[in-house]
């Protein structure tokens, strides 16, 4: 007579990942952002997890929390074990041969850069579909789904890091406003157009330049380079992103100072590129700038 007893239950993934995320980050509240889900459902679902093992992972505080001697002690095995698990799937992913490449960029670089070599890439593999994901800042490409990231990053290059080109950072303006500009000196009086996601861009520029100015700020890229284009003010632009106004005459670089950053346009990858896959073809393809 065989005997079937009932199993122990082990506590959920998503209580083990929500840990895991909030360890890592150290909070509820960005481990919430990271995991799409609220604030309450991490506290929650950590909750579950310490009345399971009965002890505390985190230990509360008027302040926030932190990981309790316990939480400390198990933390890395648990990221590591999810790197584990997001490098599998992403094996899976790549062995299947899927016919969707999932990128995720800055609007800005979807906008500007990208999107004008997608055509390139539809005529290259016309059975390959690019699905596009705009987002602020980089996904975690172990744990998302996405086989590429095109983002600015300051990391060294590598198997992981594959720089396209470095940020130069220059005012440009429709020509008609650059014809009133002799030296930097004449920008304080002009409006300078930034972009909120590198206010630092013109303060960087002048400062080098021993120029002053001011001017308005936007929190869309794409708008302010709209903005120069139709004679709005001088936008602080990035190489990358205004060389194809920069081609078409649309604008114009009024001073020939450039500033290289401590960044680059760079492609941002869950493994090293192998084989001749769909994914490795769009990237050799991007890479080409």
């Amino acid at each position: 007579m065989s005997v079937s007893p009932p199993r122990p239950k082990g506590p959920p993934l998503t209580a083990l990942r929500a840990f895991e995320a909030a360890a890592r980050l150290g909070g509820f509240a960005r481990a919430a952002e990271e995991l799409g889900v609220t604030a309450g459902a991490v506290t929650q679902q950590i909750k579950g997890l310490e009345d399971w093992i009965g002890a505390e992972l985190f230990e509360r505080q008027a302040q926030g929390v932190r990981l309790s001697p316990l939480g400390a002690r198990v933390a890395a095995d648990f990221t590591a074990a999810f790197d584990g698990l997001g490098r599998a799937v992403q094996g899976l992913r790549t062995a299947a041969g899927g016919r969707v490449v999932h990128i995720a960029t800055l609007p800005s670089i979807a906008q500007l850069w990208l999107s004008p070599r997608l055509p390139m890439i539809r005529r290259a593999l016309p059975d390959v579909t690019v699905s596009i994901t705009a987002m602020e800042t980089p996904p975690n490409l172990l744990r998302d789904t996405f086989d590429v990231g095109v983002f600015y990053s300051d990391a060294a290059a590598g198997p992981l890091v594959m720089p396209i080109e470095v940020d130069e950072i220059f005012p440009v303006c429709a020509p008609e406003l650059a014809a009133g500009l002799r030296a930097p000196d004449d920008l304080a009086n002009v409006p300078l157009i930034g972009d909120s996601t590198w206010a630092q861009d013109w303060d960087i520029w002048l400062g080098q330049s021993g120029a002053a100015g001011q001017g308005a700020t936007y929190s869309l890229y794409s708008l302010a380079v709209a903005e120069a284009v139709q004679g709005a003010g001088v936008l602080i632009g990035h190489k990358a992103l205004v060389a194809a106004h920069l081609q078409a005459g649309s604008l114009v670089e009024p001073f020939g100072k450039r500033v290289a950053l401590d960044r680059s346009l760079s492609l941002l990858l869950p493994q090293p590129l192998q084989g001749d896959g769909v994914v490795v073809r769009i990237c050799r393809m991007l890479l080409q700038g």
